[in-house]
């Protein structure tokens, strides 16, 4: 064979396992396949049948090809081509595979392409849909990067965020701990000055009550001793007797014994006693005695309560004064504003009819007040079960639950009014406007359901 022949290396390659013939056999149909390839592809098969064509052949049907062997083996020797590889074959002509079909989602030939199964089917050089599908999965990493970067960014916000809960922990720790340092010293210098007021109370009605049982013990010597002498003369002569009893006969005068008045000689176990938890509490956490309700601007149709912080409408008037300070509807808080940031809560509970905000000092107390800022009022209702502004436009508050306490938070300098619920976080409605006179907070209710109740953000 001449050494300068050149050889399509894919006409001397087994269709099976895509490499040049080893032991080449040939069928009746004229298709050529190793020896090895062919009893492996045919072992498990119950009629022999041709790879390609499928036609029916017989076991002894393959014919090995010594002169087709014998040009293989010099191929394998002599050639510089490299071997097609068995995924660039058209497993049905043999043929390397240029193009790929979009329909079937495979590689074909060109022989193929031009048969009636893929005739009307979308297809494309291998090269461009190669470059077509690694745009796409470009695409798709770069969503993949993406969504990488947003993982990564949520981790170190998670990572921050546990740093700061420990900041928050670690800051929290120290700050109970200061604080109920400082609960401890106050307990124990209340404690001091208690049992030093008892004692000093027990001395000194000890001494009193000392005092008073000499004087009466004083009192029993005395008349035991006018007794005795009284009956010494009783035993002596008739004559002697009688001479005693007439030159004295105011001795038989005994004087009545003084009734004692023990009033307030008994320890005063209210003063060292009673409530003294709640005594402690109010020393110890309201120092500053916070804001009460005033009962003096109450309105005759709420019942304040004794500790002043809650407020309960009633259907009858109450028998109250008629002074200038009293509400036709509604009553302050004890303190009023001019200054400052302030804040306090209010328990609502399932009260379903009520108002809250502040007022001017000025406002008109004795009738109707116009429940706008132009009336002097900001403020906002619960009624009907909707929550509404104090505004003319009567603007509607949407909240997703029904608020069990309403913050009101005062910012006299720079003019706002917020409402919120503490619990949700949420910011129900915020009044802007330039406050140019005193301020009291306003409570009112018309419900007999249940009672409104002041509290401070540290009670809530």
């Amino acid at each position: 064979m001449d050494s300068h022949m050149c050889f399509p290396v894919e006409n001397l390659t087994c269709t099976i396992c895509y490499a040049i013939f080893t032991d080449p056999v040939v069928l009746k149909c004229s298709h050529t396949f190793c020896q090895e390839c062919l009893r492996r592809y045919w072992k498990d098969l119950d009629v022999f049948l041709c790879p390609v064509c499928r036609k029916e052949c017989s076991s002894e049907e393959p014919t090995l090809s010594l002169a087709f062997k014998s040009l293989c083996e010099s191929v394998k020797i002599r050639t510089d081509v490299p071997v097609v590889q068995p995924d660039q074959l058209c497993p049905l002509h043999g043929e390397k595979v240029k193009l790929f079909c979009f329909e079937d989602k495979q590689p074909i030939c060109v022989i193929c392409h031009t048969s009636k199964r893929h005739k009307n089917h979308t297809c494309s050089p291998i090269e461009e849909a190669v470059q077509d599908v690694k745009k796409e999965m470009e695409d798709g990493l770069s969503t993949f990067h993406q969504n990488l970067n947003a993982l990564k960014q949520t981790e170190s916000n998670l990572e921050n965020m546990a740093t700061y809960i420990q900041n928050q922990a670690e800051y929290a720790e120290c700050h109970i701990s200061q604080e109920f340092d400082k609960l401890h010293k106050f307990l124990h210098e209340r404690e001091a000055v208690k049992l030093e007021a008892l004692r000093e109370e027990r001395e000194q009605k000890s001494r009193a009550m000392e005092s008073r049982v000499g004087r009466v013990r004083g009192e029993i010597s005395a008349v035991l001793e006018t007794i005795e002498k009284i009956k010494k003369e009783m035993e002596s002569d008739d004559i002697m007797f009688l001479q005693t009893y007439y030159s004295n006969p105011h001795r038989l005068n005994c004087a009545t014994p003084e009734s004692q008045d023990l009033s307030g000689t008994l320890i005063d176990m209210v003063q060292h006693v009673c409530s003294l938890n709640h005594q402690l509490w109010r020393q110890s956490y309201n120092p500053d005695n916070p804001m009460a309700l005033d009962p003096n601007t109450a309105s005759p149709k709420l019942i304040i309560s004794e500790d002043l912080t809650s407020l309960t409408y009633t259907v009858e008037k109450q028998k109250v004064p008629d002074n200038p300070e009293r509400f036709h509807i509604g009553v302050l808080g004890s303190k009023g504003f001019t200054n400052g940031c302030h804040c306090w809560n209010v328990e609502v509970g399932d009260n379903d009819s009520w108002v809250l905000g502040v007022v001017k000092e000025s406002v008109a107390r004795k009738k109707l007040m116009k429940m706008q800022p132009e009336g002097g009022l900001w403020s906002i209702r619960y009624v009907s079960g909707k929550y509404r502004a104090g505004v003319k436009a009567r603007t509607e508050l949407k909240l997703a639950d029904r608020s069990q306490v309403i913050r009101i938070l005062l910012d006299y300098e720079r003019g706002e009014l917020t409402f919120s619920d503490p619990s949700a976080n949420v910011t129900l409605y915020t009044f802007t406007q330039v406050f140019e006179e005193k301020l009291f907070p306003y409570f009112s209710t018309g419900s007999l359901k249940c009672p409104l109740r002041l509290c401070f953000p540290e009670q809530s």
